[in-house]
């Protein structure tokens, strides 16, 4: 790798995501960049913007936190909370989703891989109405 990734940077950028700051992420990522998460795969900077513009039209006050980082030569695995609100849920309470990132970097010190991991049953589907109560249901008869 040519170009060190500015790490403080990048984070900073996610703490502050905003609907209008998703027009910087080729700052930060390469035209080419490969996005995947649990409901998308994508490659290309437009695609990786509509999903994040998705994500603000989906949820209320949306913010990530980064609370750990593990770097090396190559890569960095990013641990984050993304605090939200679920707009067809009316104003209930912040909900918080906890996850891993894992990025990889070009030359130039830009992302061109970001794999998110992160449990969509006890994330997201143990917290929606009606489908929590089935899965929470499942989840005590199937433990141990």
């Amino acid at each position: 790798m040519d170009a060190t990734p500015d790490l403080d940077r990048l984070i900073a950028f996610y703490h502050d995501l905003t609907p209008e700051s998703i027009a910087r992420f080729p700052e930060f990522y390469s035209a080419d960049a490969y996005f995947k998460d649990p409901f998308n795969e994508v490659r290309g900077l437009e695609a990786i913007q509509r999903i994040f513009r998705h994500m603000f039209q989906q949820v209320e006050t949306p913010r990530f936190v980064v609370t750990e980082r593990v770097a090396d030569a190559s890569g960095v695995m990013l641990v984050w909370e993304f605090c939200y609100r679920v707009r067809l849920w009316g104003r209930g309470e912040t909900q918080v989703m906890r996850g891993v990132s894992h990025l990889k970097f070009a030359a130039d010190g830009k992302v061109n891989y970001h794999r998110d991991y992160w449990d969509a049953a006890e994330e997201l589907y143990m917290k929606l109405p009606a489908i929590g109560s089935l899965m929470r249901g499942l989840r005590k008869m199937l433990a141990a």
